[in-house]
């Protein structure tokens, strides 16, 4: 392989790159979020929140994340009377999928978390004289974060490779532009570069969330 080909083929693939990093940074900053929204909703006393919590998280959970995508990239416009409102630009249509897909493997993770903390904890916070929102950001969350913090970095690296699905509903991502390249020059090389991206793309995040590990004292 030429320097010259190498260079050739590197910047759309790197294009692809960003287009799976946008992506993720997306699909993280609002799934984190609302998983945790989840968690509360699962906890709830009112029962039907509750419930409607429950069913959501197991249906997001227990179908295959690129069904999902289908669904919302072909399946959502076919619906009669209201599918024309419904269609939207395949990268949206993506990140929607990948936001409620992974927001309910976090609502799981969180809520593990949360049944980590010792109810000693709550009573302690009572016996200080701190009211249940002080209690739950001053005392259970950074416990709760220290907890989960593993789990959230294995589900993030999962994320990060999960995007190549991407390719499954033709939105050009690195995948896209590396099977591009090895049907146009008939060799693997683009393959084993993409390998090489995303195993850059997981090295930084691992190193990221190892960081975060030693912060809060894991190591």
């Amino acid at each position: 392989m030429s320097v010259e080909y190498f260079t050739r083929i590197l910047k759309p693939m790197l294009e692809g790159a960003e287009m799976t990093v946008l992506l993720f940074i997306i699909a993280i900053a609002i799934s984190v979020p609302l998983g945790f929204l989840l968690t509360l909703a699962v906890k709830s006393s009112y029962r039907p929140v509750a419930w409607l919590a429950h069913t959501y998280i197991y249906v997001m959970r227990g179908t295959p994340l690129l069904l999902q995508l289908l669904v919302i990239c072909f399946g959502l416009p076919m619906i009669p009377g209201v599918g024309e409102y419904l269609v939207l630009d395949r990268f949206t249509a993506a990140c929607l999928g990948f936001i409620l897909n992974y927001a309910a493997y976090f609502a799981e993770i969180f809520r593990g978390g949360l049944l980590a903390i010792d109810k000693g904890q709550y009573e302690a916070s009572q016996v200080l004289g701190l009211n249940k929102w002080q209690t739950m950001t001053r005392i259970i969350l950074p416990q709760m974060f220290r907890v989960v913090l593993p789990t959230v970095s294995n589900e993030a690296i999962t994320l990060i490779k999960d995007t190549a699905l991407l390719y499954a509903v033709a939105v050009p991502e690195l995948l896209h532009f590396a099977q591009t390249a090895v049907n146009r020059d008939f060799t693997i090389v683009p393959f084993f570069i993409a390998g090489a991206i995303y195993l850059l793309m997981t090295l930084l995040l691992t190193v990221f969330f190892k960081g975060l590990e030693r912060r809060f004292k894991f190591e």
